[in-house]
């Protein structure tokens, strides 16, 4: 019985470490009768410690080998979230790629109709353009001929005579007679403008009597001074007659297929005239360097006409009408009588196209 009560202090020693520094701090002095006993009980605890701490030991590994596993568990773990984090975001970019893609395909189909239309127009362009370079070399082959050309100068003929059969019916309508002796204030006077017109001495010297445009004549009184005791009915007839004058000169430029220099707007006696002077600025503000300069190019509207208007723009107007006589002139090979000469320019461009040199030349 005592050696039973013995082992299960042992054993209560070796499990419980409190105890056994309880036994430490409450040492008793053995008697020698007892000291054989007390030493196989040593003996039985030392073997019951070195057994506790290799099941101690093994309980260590084991326990480390599962903490080793719980931790590459959890990384595995991170790693397939990280990798289903990443699947997910392909398949966002494949989405969108797809989507994309679909857009494109569209586009493409659209490009590839559109190209095939221009490809389709290129061939007929071209199929037309083939078509007309023969007949150019046909038309070249028959000008070469002596027949050809004398084709070609019945044809001019033909035109020049029906441009002189409208251009008579144009005299017709707006009449250009000259009345009984020389006055001084028939002709409108030359717009001050010396560099663009050249010396007044260029000009050829006309002697003629007075001209008017469907009964009415061009004084220049008007578009010198004007007062409050200037003739209205004067300024009128002025006004008059210089729609006539425009819309003669417009008539015949359509006839003879000329651009106008400075266009026209009619309105009969409120008729404009148009002019696209170009103004130059400076493209660059740095002036120690080469200084670039780009014109632009803005339309001015200038009235034929007095009433209510600037006697100067009025002016310019006029002058820039008898300009496009002149050009008309030049067109047919005939001089122009000068800048003071409106209705006389007329005139004579009037004569020169129903004149018979006009068809033979």
């Amino acid at each position: 019985m005592d050696n039973r009560e013995q082992q299960d202090r042992d054993k209560a020693l070796i499990t419980d470490p409190k105890q056994i520094n309880a036994v430490d701090c409450n040492m008793q002095v053995i008697q020698w009768e007892d000291f054989e006993n007390e030493l196989a009980r040593l003996w039985s605890l030392t073997s019951a410690l070195k057994e506790a701490n290799e099941k101690k030991q093994s309980l260590q590994e084991k326990l480390q080998s599962l903490i080793q596993v719980k931790t590459e568990s959890l990384n595995k773990m991170n790693e397939l979230e990280e990798m289903r984090e990443r699947l997910e975001a392909k398949k966002l970019v494949m989405a969108n790629m797809s989507t994309r893609c679909k857009v494109e395909t569209e586009d493409a189909k659209k490009q590839e109709e559109m190209l095939s239309t221009e490809v389709r127009s290129l061939l007929v362009a071209g199929t037309s353009l083939s078509v007309a370079r023969k007949r150019l070399q046909e038309a070249n082959r028959l000008l070469t001929e002596e027949r050809g050309r004398v084709k070609l100068k019945n044809v001019q003929r033909k035109l020049r005579a029906r441009q002189q059969y409208m251009i008579s019916q144009v005299s017709l309508l707006y009449p250009v007679k000259i009345l009984v002796g020389p006055t001084e204030e028939q002709e409108l006077e030359s717009y001050s403008s010396s560099s663009a017109l050249g010396s007044s001495s260029a000009s050829k010297t006309v002697n003629q009597g007075s001209l008017t445009i469907l009964g009415l004549n061009l004084t220049m009184l008007p578009f010198t001074k004007i007062s409050f005791f200037t003739n209205k009915k004067e300024v009128q007839r002025s006004a008059s007659a210089l729609g006539y004058v425009a819309h003669a000169v417009s008539l015949i430029a359509s006839y003879l297929q000329v651009p106008l220099r400075y266009p026209l707007r009619l309105g009969g006696s409120r008729s404009y005239i148009n002019d696209h002077a170009p103004s130059v600025e400076p493209a660059s503000s740095d002036l120690s360097s080469d200084t670039a300069l780009s014109a632009n190019v803005k339309k001015a509207e200038f009235p034929l006409f007095l009433d209510g208007q600037d006697t100067t723009r009025a002016a310019y107007a006029v002058f820039l009408l008898n300009k496009d006589i002149e050009q008309l002139l030049n067109f047919i090979g005939i001089k122009s009588l000068g800048p003071r000469h409106v209705l006389a320019n007329l005139k004579e461009l009037l004569r020169s196209v129903q004149s018979s040199e006009y068809i033979d030349t």
